[in-house]
């Protein structure tokens, strides 16, 4: 038949000699390299998001002319089956061995698992391993790849597993991390790997005798053992497993809020009433607390800070067992922020709302050349939340601004440097991921913008994956955005589930004033734009947990 020659499993059955184990180098990329994997077209990368295990993924750049086909050479035994697994990410995304058997996937917007199985020819001692994509499909991604079975090695002529690792202890960890150490196993010709296990899921592979596993939750509790494996694929027992209950989620916020925009001013205001009780929703954003003259807050500039139709809502509101926070700023207007003189006569004015309304948040959403685009007023208001902050023990800040498709833009990164430097303890980053300019893809690119929220935030805080998320906030526009990009109740339904999955802290959108259907109405105050279902994203916002 052959060096190549391949056939489905179930031809013979795995020797006896030597134990399954994973025979690939680097499998899950964690080395920060490609080696010993080739791409073609130099089209293959190491990334650091989007993960399956760990904390690195293969992406494949996939163009019009080449699928980026990356392989990877190992040595096999004659005979003996095999089983080729791996986590792929992407729109047609194949895996499989050459000569011989694959599989794929059409399309899939988050990991999900492939596996084939195979068996060598009567003389094959070599198999290449491939993952790639398919043209003009974009990018794809991979990770945790493994070929299970007995390596290489003159048809099984060294059978001894090493001993297994000794002494596995935690050495530190963090709201997301665990770090382990190990001592180091033995074996008549060599250890190349100590494979590292949560639970029964094999996570990390490495050279030495420690490893840090990322990506966990906090105060979650996880096992973890250790496998030691030699050049020819026999693999150790398990170590004695240790169990780590990882930190709390530090920076000081548990804060968790699903709050759609309502405008009282605007859009054929709904019953509040009835929104509550057909959809679930507790919370709501108030818009827009503006400047009525003078720093004085007003509702709209026009309508009073009390006594109107505005508080006639929050108590609605509260008697149903919500709450309300209020949104400072917007896109127009006279705001506060630009009109006060000084941050402390900003701070005073934010503290008439708070004593108005008793409030546990504020939310300043910062837009448009007179608060975003102006570094001095984006200080002036970071510098009167941190009062206000200071002078109401248990309060939550929050600051809402655009973004680009890949993350904060220029202003959106001085804004988070000055709260850095001025120490504004802000407890949400809220982005408005849209308005991108007709990007079709409103949910990779939610995804993609607030990824790169989280990386400013981890190299201006120092936070760990799960802090930056737990300070983290998308607010949304419902159906058609001013550039007419659609969000359906689909895609906000995969925003919220993604956001639930990373736990950011708060989840919003523009607005319940627009909750309503009307196909082919265009962007309007009173409706979607688009089919939908009344009250169909408050519904969908109102499963938000974090």
């Amino acid at each position: 038949m052959g060096s190549a020659a391949l056939a489905l499993a179930g031809a013979i059955a795995l020797p006896a000699t030597a134990q399954a184990a994973n025979v690939l180098t680097n499998p899950g990329f964690e080395s920060g390299t490609l080696s010993p994997w080739s791409c073609t077209g130099n089209l293959g990368s190491v990334v650091s998001s989007p993960v399956h295990g760990g904390s690195k993924s293969l992406a494949g750049a996939v163009s019009s002319s080449d699928n980026a086909r990356c392989s990877q050479t190992v040595s096999v035994q004659p005979n003996t089956a095999y089983t080729l697994s791996g986590w792929v990410r992407g729109s047609y995304v194949y895996l499989g061995v050459d000569g011989g058997a694959s599989t794929w996937t059409s399309s899939t917007s988050a990991y999900s698992p492939l596996s084939v199985s195979f068996t060598t020819g009567a003389s094959q001692t070599s198999a290449t391993i491939y993952v790639h994509g398919w043209y003009a499909q974009g990018t794809y991604y991979a990770d945790d790849i493994s070929l299970d079975g007995p390596g290489g090695g003159g048809g099984g002529s060294d059978t001894q597993a090493p001993s297994a690792p000794s002494g596995l202890t935690s050495t530190g960890k963090t709201s997301s991390s665990v770090s382990l150490s190990w001592n180091a196993s033995t074996d008549n010709i060599g250890v190349t790997a100590y494979d590292i296990y949560r639970g029964s899921t094999q996570v990390l592979s490495v050279a030495g005798t420690s490893a840090t596993v990322s990506g966990l939750s906090p105060s979650t509790g996880y096992t973890f053992s250790v496998k030691a494996r030699d050049a020819a694929g026999n693999v150790s027992a398990s170590s004695s497993p240790v169990s780590v209950t990882t930190n709390a989620g530090s920076g000081g916020t548990t804060f968790k809020q699903a709050a759609p925009y309502l405008y009282e001013g605007w859009g054929d205001p709904p019953n509040v009433s009835t929104v509550m009780s057909s959809t679930g929703v507790k919370w709501f954003t108030m818009a827009f607390m503006l400047d009525g003259g003078g720093c004085n807050p007003m509702w709209d500039s026009t309508r009073p800070l009390t006594g109107g139709v505005d508080q006639t809502v929050i108590n609605q509101v509260r008697s149903a067992g919500g709450d309300i926070v209020p949104s400072f700023g917007g896109w127009q207007g006279s705001k506060l922020g630009a009109n006060c003189s000084s941050a402390g006569a900003l701070a005073g004015a934010l503290q008439k709302v708070v004593d108005a309304y008793s409030l546990k948040a504020i939310d300043m959403d910062i837009e448009n050349t007179d608060e975003f685009e102006n570094e001095a007023v984006q200080a002036r208001i970071l510098t009167a939340l941190k009062t206000v902050k200071a002078a109401n023990p248990g309060l939550k800040t929050i600051v809402t601004f655009g973004t680009s498709t890949t993350g904060p833009t220029y202003y959106g990164n001085r804004l988070i440097e000055q709260a850095k430097s001025l120490g504004a303890d802000i407890d949400v980053f809220t982005i408005m991921p849209f308005d991108f300019g007709g990007g079709s893809d409103m949910y990779g690119n939610t995804v993609n913008a607030t990824e790169g929220l989280k990386a400013k935030l981890k190299s201006t805080f120092g936070w760990d994956d799960a802090t930056a998320y737990a300070h983290i906030g998308i607010s949304g526009m419902n159906g058609l955005s001013d550039q007419q990009e659609n969000t359906t109740p689909a895609i906000w339904t995969q925003i919220r589930d993604w956001a639930n999955s990373h736990h950011i802290a708060r989840l919003a959108y523009w607005a319940v004033n627009r909750d309503r259907p009307c196909p082919g109405g265009g962007v309007v105050s009173n409706c979607s734009g688009i089919s939908q279902s009344t009250w169909q994203f408050t519904s969908i916002t109102a499963g938000f947990t974090g």
